[in-house]
């Protein structure tokens, strides 16, 4: 059998290229809300981190701990057959609820360090100029902070997309699983897997795109200012 034979089993015969697609669909459904949803609950963890008193700043640093320390898939499965099981919830939304909660300790751990790693001087100078609090923040920790935790972010969102591989074992049809199913039916898994690797790989380059993106045009606006 020749290889375009092959590929023609795989990807064109009984419309696979649809599967494929709509594997792909819940692959990235489930990465762009986990990851809005736990960027958020990451900023809200970060903020009780940070505290002070001991009854926020403690149960936060647990969180962390924890999430982070936790294998997805066993999370996944806990989530599943464990907290959700009797809940009417679709096994797609049990997901991103399981990967928001695990993005959010990666994201709040990120965005604390971040914090810590500014020039708190620039702030104190910011204050003594007449700016609130809010508005130091917003207008000289905010930048740097994005600035020191973008690259760690996208390595963050490059991981996200790579850990939904194994929603397939809570009956979800993600890219991978359909990856895994056409290898089986055409018997050509070698081939097959080395596909779904490309479309991952390519997944992640959007990714790096869309973060080369942001600071092509953020230095633009800098260029602009001056």
């Amino acid at each position: 059998m020749s290889l375009n034979e092959i590929l023609y089993r795989i990807l064109i015969q009984g419309g696979s290229y649809l599967t494929i697609l709509k594997g792909l669909r819940a692959t990235v459904e489930i990465s762009v809300f986990s990851l809005f949803f736990g960027t958020l609950l990451g900023a809200f963890v970060c903020g009780l981190r940070m505290s002070r008193l001991k009854i926020f700043n403690i149960p936060a640093k647990i969180y962390i701990i924890l999430l982070r320390g936790s294998p997805v898939l066993m999370l996944l499965m806990l989530m599943y057959y464990g907290v959700f099981a009797r809940s009417s919830l679709e096994a797609n939304t049990i997901a991103i609820v399981t990967f928001s909660l695990n993005v959010a300790a990666h994201v709040a751990e990120l965005l604390r360090a971040s914090i810590s790693a500014t020039d708190f001087g620039q702030v104190e100078a910011a204050r003594t100029l007449g700016f609130s609090a809010f508005q130091a923040f917003r207008l000289v920790t905010l930048p740097q902070v994005i600035q020191i935790a973008k690259p760690v972010y996208q390595s963050t969102v490059v991981n996200l997309i790579q850990w939904t591989s194994v929603v397939g074992y809570v009956s979800i049809t993600d890219l991978t699983r359909v990856i895994n199913n056409i290898a089986s039916r055409t018997m050509q898994p070698m081939i097959t897997i080395i596909i779904g690797m490309l479309i991952y790989l390519a997944l992640a380059y959007v990714v790096h795109g869309i973060f080369a993106l942001t600071d092509m045009i953020s230095n633009r606006g800098k260029e602009k200012e001056v």
